[in-house]
């Protein structure tokens, strides 16, 4: 695969966040100066851009369609209500020919105060329990973790709308040190919230919560990185019998597959014999970042720090492309969703109306943009955005 079907250019400083939303119909990009831009990807073209932050933006999520999630490196966790009928009034001009000063955003719908101090991006989840107390019960509901701003080790998990900090310092169990959270994600899992967590010492751990004590328990220990945990990702299996795995990637030259058993035991927390991944390769290239896993769960891929992005196979972590188009570093990496009936909605992202929109597509497409719309959706793409400001777009098999 020799060169991307599109290059999206705009940006003005690095790429650091991509999120593909409303069944692959918007990309969001975000970078090193602020910058948000929703793209319109059947016309590949801008149809929202602000300056979110003051400063690079850490990560970018939907919440229920209508509502983007970025998280700065301002310590600020923002929402902002992007629905579709918000579009037409919102202003197109790209951060690169255009100042922030001229640029009204969407509307704020929620703003928290984090501790951006590790780079360590937020993880969101739908909130499966009951709002707080004195919380709104009406609408989505999100769970949101991130580092925890009284212990910088731990983490903290909050409810929203309400923005109640509902779990605090996460992790503070632990006997034996891990430095800062540098990555995380947060789910449901047989009925049983999850949170994922690679540190800076190379551990990856889950937790797992207790519902009858509201207590954190550690599942699962390891430490197969020599170098700090910088993405990782996961692919929960839809048999509730069936063992479920995660992957992760460091400054160091590893990729590790791990498998969780479920209803494990609570693992012990010392570190004198920590658990091994069910597999490790040396892929011989230091600093794989922004590891995502396609919704199907066939194939992860990562953003190298060598400029190129590697796909492997889910299975057995076999690279079965090298993409080379970029000249500088890449940092991020997003699949579109894909859609055949076997994959289960991701964490946070509501594709709502969209999804059944696609379930019930008419055999007959009668106009151009209908055509191109139903194709985006269905299309297997990869988005990768690197150093030089632009994202690239990639049709994976």
């Amino acid at each position: 695969m020799e060169q991307p079907v599109y290059v999206i250019r705009g940006h003005p400083s690095p790429v650091h966040a991509l999120h593909f939303y409303r069944s692959n119909s918007r990309l969001v990009s975000a970078d090193a100066d602020g910058w948000i831009v929703l793209w319109d990807l059947p016309t590949r073209r801008p149809v929202a851009v602000w300056k979110a932050h003051d400063g690079p933006v850490l990560a970018v999520a939907d919440w229920d369609d209508s509502n983007i999630i970025t998280h700065g490196r301002d310590n600020k966790i923002y929402v902002w209500q992007v629905r579709p009928q918000d579009e037409p009034g919102l202003d197109t001009r790209l951060p690169a020919t255009s100042s922030s000063e001229h640029h009204s955003p969407p509307w704020l719908l929620n703003s928290l105060h984090v501790n951006a101090l590790n780079f360590c991006a937020f993880a969101i989840c739908p909130a499966a329990a009951a709002a707080p107390a004195g919380a709104d019960q009406t609408g989505p509901q999100l769970l949101l973790a991130v580092p925890s701003s009284k212990d910088p080790n731990t983490i903290d998990i909050y409810h929203l709308p309400s923005q109640t900090r509902v779990h605090a310092t996460v992790g503070q169990h632990l006997n034996f040190k891990t430095g800062m959270p540098m990555a995380l994600r947060l789910f449901n899992i047989n009925s049983q919230l999850t949170l994922l967590a690679g540190y800076e010492s190379g551990h990856a751990i889950v937790f797992t919560l207790d519902p009858k004590t509201n207590i954190w328990n550690t599942a699962y220990s390891s430490k197969p990185h020599s170098q700090p945990v910088l993405s990782l990702d996961y692919h929960p299996h839809l048999e509730p019998s069936a063992p479920w795995t995660f992957y992760t990637s460091s400054a160091d030259s590893i990729i590790a597959k791990h498998e969780i058993q479920p209803n494990a035991t609570p693992a012990n927390s010392n570190d004198d014999d920590p658990s091994q991944p069910s597999q490790t390769i040396n892929t011989r290239h230091a600093g794989q970042q922004g590891l995502s896993l396609r919704s199907d769960g066939r194939i992860f891929a990562t953003a190298g720090w060598d400029s190129r992005i590697r796909v492997y196979t889910s299975k057995n972590m076999k690279e079965v492309a090298v993409l080379k188009w970029h000249r500088e570093g890449c940092y991020a990496v997003a699949f579109a969703r894909i859609f055949d009936g076997r994959d289960e909605p991701r964490a946070g992202g509501g594709d709502g109306a969209y999804s059944d929109e696609v379930a019930q597509a008419s055999d007959t497409i009668t106009t151009v943009s209908q055509q191109r719309e139903e194709r985006t959706r269905h299309a297997h793409v990869l988005a990768a955005g690197s150093k030089d400001g632009r994202v690239s777009l990639w049709e994976i098999f």
